[in-house]
């Protein structure tokens, strides 16, 4: 498989273990191959909510520094758009992993506390801020490569609870919004790449 080419911003889609992580490791390396002076930063939005996605992070943290070495591992579950802020820098690409745990985070922080309620939390955080509108403003200001990761769900069959059918929803204008945003849009499957906007 030929070398990818590092795109100004690039948006990768795909399900559960399609490739989608592979990609922008790949893309990683190849930018820090570039030259000894780039510095490639993997911003991680997973939370450790229990024991065994302790375990995966820890396991994924090992993993992508045997397979990129010199990618720093930052994890901001958060404020996303911050981070990417902080380490925006011309030299700097930098991967988000991913939009879709970052957004669960984000409109659903009280998951598996007493007296949580998902479907109140989406509906504030949607009027209180957009998210979609604050990530393309950070993909747009980022001086150096972006690579974002998000999944894509909403090819199944409509959700039957209404906190779902919300979360669908609103992934799905996130994910148009940072398309829109991105130079390029990969969309992942059996680890094969088709590009949906931009040259590959």
């Amino acid at each position: 498989m030929p070398e990818p080419t590092v795109a100004r911003s690039e948006l990768i889609l795909g399900g559960q273990k399609s490739g989608k992580t592979a990609r922008a490791e790949s893309l990683a390396a190849a930018w820090l191959d570039r030259s000894p002076q780039h510095r490639a930063v993997y911003i991680a939005t997973a939370q450790a909510w229990d024991e065994e996605m302790r375990e995966r992070i820890a396991r994924h943290r090992r993993d992508r520094a045997d397979r990129v070495p010199r990618m720093e591992t930052v994890e901001e579950p958060s404020a996303l758009a911050q981070a990417i802020g902080v380490h925006s820098r011309a030299d700097t690409l930098i991967v988000v992993d991913c939009l879709t745990l970052w957004l669960t985070g984000l409109l659903m922080p009280a998951v598996g506390t007493p007296g949580a309620d998902p479907v109140s939390g989406i509906a504030q955080a949607q009027e209180e801020a957009r998210p979609d509108a604050v990530l393309a403003g950070a993909v747009r200001a980022c001086a150096g490569p972006l690579v974002l990761i998000s999944n894509e769900i909403g090819l199944g069959v409509i959700p039957m609870g209404h906190d779902v059918r919300a979360f669908v929803d609103a992934l799905g204008t996130l994910n148009q919004q940072a398309a829109a945003a991105c130079e390029r849009v990969t969309l992942m499957s059996a680890g094969l790449a088709l590009t949906l906007k931009g040259a590959a």
